[in-house]
This record gives C-alpha cells, structure tokens and sequence, in this order.
C-alpha cells in the first residue's frame, strides 16, 4: 500500500482537498445530523422513528391525507418492502390504515388515521419551534426563499419522485417505479 507524503506533487500542498464541493457536502451532511440529532428527543417523546414522522407528515400534507403505497416509498426514498414494514408497524399502532384502490386491484393507499394526526398535533408544536430556533429563523426571509430555491432545485435532479402522488388526483401516480 502506497502512503502520500505531504510533498507529493499529486497533493500539491492539501490544494486537492480544498474544494469547495466537498466543503458543500460536507456542511451539508453536519448540518442535516446536526438538526436531526436535535429533533430527536421531540421525536422519541413521541414514540416516532424519524421515518415514522417523515411518513406520517408525508401523509398528512397530501391530498385527502392519503398516498399510494408506491408513491409513498417513492417520496420517503424507500423501497417497496421498506415502506411495507414502515407501514405494518404504524398500522400496528393505529396511526394509518390501509385500503384498497377502486381503480386498480393491484394498488392500495395509506391513510393517515385521527390517531396518527392527533399524534403529529402533539408533536408538532415543538418540532417547528425547534425548526424556527435552529433553522430557519436563522435567516431572513429572502435568505429562507432562496435557500428553499435552491433545495428544491437539488431535489429535483437526486430525488425527483420526492413529490410523488402530491400533486395529482388520487387514483393517478406521477412517479412509478
């Protein structure tokens, strides 16, 4: 195994890790462990995982508070069997339900439940306090609009189903795999 010595001529002084692309991924990735390692305590007071929120509050702002299955993993990034088991374990505990889709026998929706509402109307309140305090009421407004600019356009190209099943009516999908 070869070891670079600080005068190699490929490293040139470090200048090959200083980038300012990696800086970005890097502030990125502290940022993003940094704010979920604060919501956390909010989120296990709540009984929920940080999947289980992303899953109940997914449900929650789309149309009739109701996804396909399949747009449901396709906006949480997970795979069919991982939203599956997401799913059954949130059913368990009566936060959504299941059900089946007029138009298509090999499709089903998750719902969210009064349960699994009222369980994000108790953790809610803290969780935007904590987002207002450590993320956004960090900037100012056009800050905040720029920034969500430029997360949206970055999510378009890594996560382009991220929006699946939000924007159409319910028994079309706008992202199958």
């Amino acid at each position: 195994m070869s070891v670079m010595k600080y005068d190699d001529p490929r490293v040139d002084g470090h200048q090959l890790y200083d980038d300012s692309r990696l800086t970005a991924i890097g502030l990125f990735a502290e940022v993003h462990a940094g704010l979920m390692s604060r919501f956390s305590p909010v989120m296990n007071a709540a009984g929920l995982s940080e999947v289980d929120f992303e899953t109940l509050i997914r449900l929650a702002r789309s149309p009739g508070q109701r996804l396909r299955m399949s747009d449901l993993a396709a906006q949480t990034g997970l795979s069919t069997s991982g939203v599956t088991r997401v799913v059954d374990r949130l059913e368990r505990e009566e936060l959504v339900q299941r059900e089946a889709c007029a138009s298509d026998r090999r499709a089903s929706y998750t719902v969210l439940t009064v349960a699994g509402a009222e369980r994000l109307e108790r953790v809610l309140p803290q969780h935007l306090q904590d987002i207002e305090n450590l993320f956004t009421g960090l900037l100012g407004a056009e800050e905040l609009e720029a920034f969500l600019d430029t997360l949206r356009k970055i999510r378009t190209v890594v996560r382009p189903c991220a929006t699946a099943g939000a924007e159409t009516s319910p028994d079309k999908t706008s992202c199958e795999s």
